[in-house]
Order: C-alpha cells, then structure tokens, then sequence
C-alpha cells in the first residue's frame, strides 16, 4: 500500500448541485461506502476527503463536497465553500443528472472552471434512468469533455478512470529552478550591503531555498553589491547568471555583458510556485488604480519586514496619483470579502506550497481580483523589467503584450 502522504496527493474535487449522486459515486469510484447516501438533499454538509490508489497514476485523494443549493451562491463575490474546493483542485469532476439539461447554476461551475488551470470532465450521472437528449446537445455545442456512468449499474467508471488518468497533471508539480542552469554552470549572487538584521534573515531564507532548487554541480559565488566589480575581475570567465535584490539589477547590468543573464531573488522564489504571466497580468490593474481603491497586502508570515510594505505603499500612491487604502491579512487564508479588492500585493510565497500558492492565485481569479506579487512588483518600481525576466520566456511574452 502507497503511503503517500495525504498533503501531496493530487486532489480529485468532485463538485456539483445537491443531490446529484456525488456521495455514492464516490463510493462507486474509491470501491467502498465511505460517504453517507440519502435522498435527502445536502446529507454531505462538509468536504470529506478520501485516499485513493488510482492505478496506473499512483494515489490521489478525492474530495467529496456539499452540493450547491444556494442561487448565485458562486456569483455571490464571495470566497465560498465551493470557490475553495474548486481553486485548491489539482482535478475536478463536474456531476450533472442524466434526466435533466444544464442548470444555471451548472452552467456558473463550468463557467468557474474554465477561468482557471485546472483540468475538469463533465459526468453525466444516473444514466440507468434514461439520458436527456437536449443536455448532450448542450454539451456538444459547450464541447465539453463527458463521461456517462451508471453508480446503480456500475457502468461507466473503468472508462472514466483511464480518461482521468490522462488527464490528470504530472506527479512531480514543483516548477524546478534546475533547467535554469546547467551542471557547472557558474551562478553569482550579490547581495545589498545595507540590509537590516530582518531584511537579511529573510534574504538568508530565500538564499538556501534557491541553493537547494539548482543542481549540486552548479557552482555558486556569494558577494556584496560593493564587492561586485573585484569579484568579476578575478573570474576567470563571466558568470552564467547573477541573482541580486530588484534595486540594484540595473547598476549590475552596466557592469556585465548582454550575454550574461540576471534575475531577483523574489522573482526565482515565486517561480518554484507558480507561473509569473498571472503576476505580470496584475501590473496593469496597478496602472488604473483610483481614489479609495482598496489594496490588499497579502503575506503568508509574519517574517516579512515593514519598510518593504511602506514603500509598495508609498509608490502606488505616487504611481497612481491617488488616495488609497490598504489592508493585511498574514495568514493561510485570504479573506472571504476578496472581491472588495482592487488589487492583491502577494509575497512570494516562501513558505507556502505549490498548492497553497496556486490555491490563493485560483481565488482571486474566480472573484475577477488581479495579484501581483512582491517581486515582480519591486522590480517594476526599480525599471528592473523586462530585464529580471529574461530567464522566463512566458514571462517576456507576456509582459511584451501588456506593453502594447
């Protein structure tokens, strides 16, 4: 028996209205009863979630939901139990009723996922009853990916299990640093030299944890910014890539040559969590801000120094031209109201996993709310960009389409 533990395994959500027949197809799909069946409506109040060995693909764990009773409780603009099932998915299975068209409500879930990256089928349930025509039209001109399946007759799941599989995303979700930098390629990292004893344990932390994502044969020199120019006279050859803070990139470019590519801390920490295009996306909100917007400061600990915040402060106002009012919230979770926000100013995410990340980005895709993240933000402050970004071509692609 794999004894994966249950925090790693992709998350298989399985989301739809009351009394669909997701309790018992989640006991037809894991092969035992383990969530109570009734004909009462909404006898699953909770998400129940439940290892699977999902063969050939490994162990995944699937998570049983409360239906969706409430009309417009996704549209509501609050981050509900559904949002939260939804956006922390690796996976989704959307259960309809075989006996009926789409409902409002259907459609809404569709609609949700879509918006995001995650990979859903539609599964057209209770099918031993008879299958309405008009919704398999609707979902051919949706063209959306079904399965029919019978929980009564156990007919459908060996089918869906393999389209599953195949769909599911791969095992190893990390976003390595590793092809970044090739074995005994040379790595410099200039740090400031006038850091504060917070600044410097923070930086220290994002140090280790980009050590530990490169290859042990890449070989790293560690220098302060006054000590940049006597370090690369006495190399012997350029280094391959220099990591620095966002202020100094562009005085260390007019040290080196084009050839030698550079990039931030903050920028390679948020890499190993999730895509950048999302927080390139969330500079052109930072461009329309008004008076009162309301901005989030979003931190995942309370290790984060406050004259960083300040400034972000500070240039937004000036940026924008405008009054602004701020918040912070420092802890696991963002708040429920999230769509009172103009705009989310994210950490990095240091402490948080790739699933956590991505949750949070989910979130705040599905209540229409942009994030930028504190790298990419300061590197914007400091005209570090696109230059910081030359490591990541989705990145330069996309900040390339903003700028028109």
């Amino acid at each position: 028996m794999n004894l994966s533990p249950l925090s790693y395994r992709p998350q298989i959500a399985i989301v739809g209205t009351r009394n669909v027949g997701k309790s018992r197809f989640v006991n037809q799909l894991v092969g035992k009863k383990i969530s109570a069946v009734s004909e009462i409506a909404g006898t699953t109040t909770n998400p129940i979630k439940n290892p699977l060995e999902l063969l050939p693909y490994g162990p995944v764990l699937i998570v049983d939901t409360a239906g969706i009773e409430e009309e417009g409780e996704l549209g509501s603009g609050r981050i509900t139990q559904t949002i939260k099932t939804i956006s922390s998915a690796d996976f989704v299975l959307l259960l309809v009723d075989a006996r009926n068209q789409l409902s409002s409500k259907e459609r809404e879930l569709v609609a949700y996922l879509d918006k995001i990256d995650v990979g859903y089928i539609i599964v057209v349930n209770k099918i031993e009853l008879g299958v309405n025509p008009e919704l398999l039209d609707e979902l051919k001109e949706l063209r959306e990916i079904h399965f029919e399946v019978s929980c009564k007759e156990n007919v459908g799941f060996e089918e869906l299990k393999r389209k599953m599989i195949r769909m599911l995303p791969q095992k190893d979700g990390t976003l390595s640093l590793k092809n970044l930098v090739r074995a005994n390629e040379l790595v410099l990292m200039v740090l400031p030299s006038d850091l504060s004893e917070e600044q410097n344990k923070l930086l220290s932390s994002h140090i280790q944890i980009i050590r530990e994502g490169f290859d042990k044969e890449t070989k790293i020199i560690i220098c302060k910014d006054i000590e940049l120019q006597e370090t690369l006279d006495n190399l012997k050859s350029s280094p391959d890539l220099i990591i620095t803070e966002s202020h100094l990139v562009n005085n260390i470019t007019s040290l080196i040559s084009d050839k030698v590519r550079v990039t931030t801390f903050s920028i390679l920490i948020a890499r190993q969590k999730t895509e950048l295009t999302f927080f390139i996306r969330g500079l052109k909100t930072v461009k329309k801000l008004k008076k009162n917007d309301r901005v989030l400061f979003a931190e995942a600990c309370v290790n984060h120094p406050n004259n960083g915040k300040t400034k972000i402060n500070d240039w937004l106002c000036n940026h924008s031209q405008k009054e602004l009012n701020f918040d912070l919230v420092q802890n696991e979770k963002l708040p429920e109201n999230l769509s009172d926000y103009k705009l989310v100013v994210h950490c990095d995410g240091c402490k948080l996993t790739k699933r956590a990340m991505q949750t949070r980005i989910n979130e705040a895709m599905l209540m229409d709310v942009p994030v930028v993240n504190y790298g990419i933000l300061s590197s914007y402050m400091n005209d570090a960009l696109p230059g910081a970004l030359t490591l990541f071509k989705e990145a330069i692609f996309e900040w390339e389409k903003m700028k028109k």
